[in-house]
């Protein structure tokens, strides 16, 4: 599947390409920077998984930014939209086989630390994995990665301290925390949000760890950054909606951009 869905789409792509960048929910618009666009539906390509999920377009734009060749997702997969993890990280597998060697993940996520704001931009420097579920599990592909990869540096340190140096010379301060990503779909609840706490998580969503896992796999570089669109439930005591969290996406987005763009060009 994966071979057929990287034939198809170098139909319309030639070369090689360096950076692969996730929008996550209510930041597709990064993608519209990419110059001398070339546009693939997911729904286009031969098994590959369609996005069903608020705010996401569903297509890969291959083109440049900042000088380099770039993959941007414009929208992902959830596991909360009924696929399973192997479908979920197919995409990462897609870039690998195009030559992708550095990954930039984004999410909109609630805060759970107290002292988050929300519009806060949080790098993440490590995930918790609270899906219950692994992408890697079944038999190992060898043409991607070893049967047991190491996570230790899931996030690479070397490119968040790019993205810190990055984000100083634009004048923006940077939260850093660690992710967990819960399945979905529902939000989590005060309870939830109070064990989390305890655990060591400042941020959650329902996506990225198994995209970054699949990527560690691959011997990817990873970077990751969350988008603090709401407080975690039973923080500030209001109900939680798709809208809040899509509407902050918008607001925040011109501020996102111009950090991964700056960060693509100096890869």
């Amino acid at each position: 599947m994966i071979e057929k869905a990287v034939n198809y789409i170098k139909q319309f792509v030639t070369g090689e390409f360096e950076t692969g960048i996730i929008c996550g929910s209510g930041l597709g618009s990064l993608g519209e920077k990419v110059e001398n666009p070339v546009c693939v539906d997911y729904g286009d390509i031969p098994g590959f998984p369609v996005s069903t999920a608020p705010g996401h377009k569903g297509r890969f734009i291959f083109g440049t930014l900042s000088g380099r060749k770039v993959v941007c997702m414009q929208g992902r997969v959830h596991l909360y939209e009924g696929y399973p993890a192997g479908d979920v990280v197919m995409p990462i597998r897609v870039m690998k086989s195009l030559g992708v060697k550095n990954l930039i993940v984004t999410n909109a996520a609630g805060g759970i630390n107290e002292s988050f704001a929300v519009g806060d931009i949080m790098l993440i420097t490590d995930h918790i994995n609270f899906t219950g579920v692994n992408c890697l599990v079944g038999k190992n592909d060898d043409r991607f990665g070893v049967r047991f990869p190491d996570m230790t540096y899931a996030y690479s340190p070397a490119l968040a301290e790019k993205a810190a140096s990055c984000a100083g010379g634009l004048g923006m301060r940077l939260k850093k925390g660690v992710y967990i990503g819960c399945i979905g779909p529902s939000y989590e609840t005060p309870a939830e949000i109070r064990a989390f706490r305890t655990l060591g998580a400042d941020a959650v969503g329902m996506s990225t760890v198994q995209e970054v896992i699949a990527a560690n796999h691959c011997s990817m570089s990873v970077l990751g950054f969350s988008l603090i669109c709401n407080k975690a439930a039973g923080i500030s005591g209001e109900r939680l909606t798709e809208e809040e969290v899509l509407e902050t996406g918008r607001l925040k987005a011109e501020e996102m951009q111009k950090l991964i763009i700056k960060i693509t060009g100096e890869l």
